[in-house]
């Protein structure tokens, strides 16, 4: 990776150029059709990074297999992906199969946003923080409705530009973010199979981790090495755990921290601050405060429930 080559596009007229299109329509914001995409060459960076957001929404060919959790599937439907500026992606295309792919990609420059409400919405739209195998898949329905915006959005710049337009097209982006939104919750929802794969490997790697010998070195749980463990991102952990079952990484974490601090209580005579160095807290204090927060009881007076 440190030899790959990384190539900055600082505007969405550099991004026309790199891809050999026609100069953008407007320099804070452009549609871009698929198909009229020139893909990588040998020659060409295999890494990128933007400074704008970039919205895609892409139609693979019918062979083409794309991960989604931990398992492959045969996509022919839309797929979206959310890029915000500054993150590093990797493209990866069959030169083969290249052509085949359709659909669009909406560029937006933040200057374009500035000082509107979206500017103070976008970063909470935790999908801009997903990898690639988090993508979104779309139905046909859905698909259609997404198409329809990003339509809308072109129309529009393309038009006469007033003082109506901006607001126009912020109003469109918006509403395509909530779809986006409402989306993702339901692909939570009905893929449960990989969801469910990927709960139970997030649930056997908390358990695997509270019950080593090696606790009190390894110190607490950390959200991001999780992720890293089960190969998706801290945001998408999160959001499909939440999805799932009402909680996030951390209410998890927390949650198996208890029973097994409830255990030691019940079934050991370890004072409290040796079950809190055990459990990888460098101050009792803090288990004592998270463990009556968790079950309004202090460590004591839980133990003296069984006396």
């Amino acid at each position: 990776m440190a030899n790959q080559k990384i190539q900055r596009i600082k505007t969405i007229s550099e991004f026309h150029k790199f891809r050999q299109l026609p100069k953008p329509e407007h320099p804070l914001i452009s549609v871009v059709n698929v198909k009229t995409v020139q893909h990588l060459q040998p020659d060409e960076p295999i890494n990128l990074t933007l400074d704008f957001y970039m919205i895609a929404l892409k139609r693979f060919p019918g062979n083409s297999k794309l991960k989604y959790g931990q398992q492959q599937y045969d996509f022919d439907e839309g797929i979206m992906s959310f890029m915000s500026p500054n993150q590093i992606f990797s493209i990866s295309i069959d030169r083969n199969e290249a052509f085949k792919q359709s659909g669009y990609v909406l560029l937006i420059h933040p200057d374009f946003i500035w000082n509107t409400s979206l500017a103070k919405t976008i970063r909470q739209y935790e999908y801009f923080d997903y990898s690639v195998n988090e993508a979104l898949f779309l139905s046909e329905k859905e698909e259609k409705i997404i198409i329809g915006i990003i339509e809308d959005i072109q129309k529009e710049y393309q038009s006469t530009i007033d003082n109506f337009s901006q607001d126009i097209i912020i109003a469109h982006i918006e509403t395509l973010l909530r779809y986006a939104d409402r989306f993702y919750h339901r692909q939570f929802l009905t893929h449960k199979k990989a969801n469910h794969q990927i709960l139970n490997r997030f649930e056997k790697l908390l358990s695997d981790y509270f019950n080593s010998d090696d606790l009190i070195n390894k110190g607490l749980p950390n959200v991001q090495d999780i992720s890293d463990k089960i190969n998706i991102s801290v945001s998408y952990l999160s959001r499909l755990l939440k999805t799932l079952t009402g909680q996030t990484t951390q209410q998890h974490i927390h949650d198996q921290l208890i029973e097994k601090a409830k255990e030691k209580l019940a079934t050991s005579e370890l004072s409290v601050s040796e079950i809190a160095y055990e459990l990888g807290f460098e101050h009792s204090q803090s288990f004592s405060k998270l463990f009556k927060n968790k079950t309004h009881q202090t460590p004591l007076a839980f133990r003296a429930s069984f006396n």
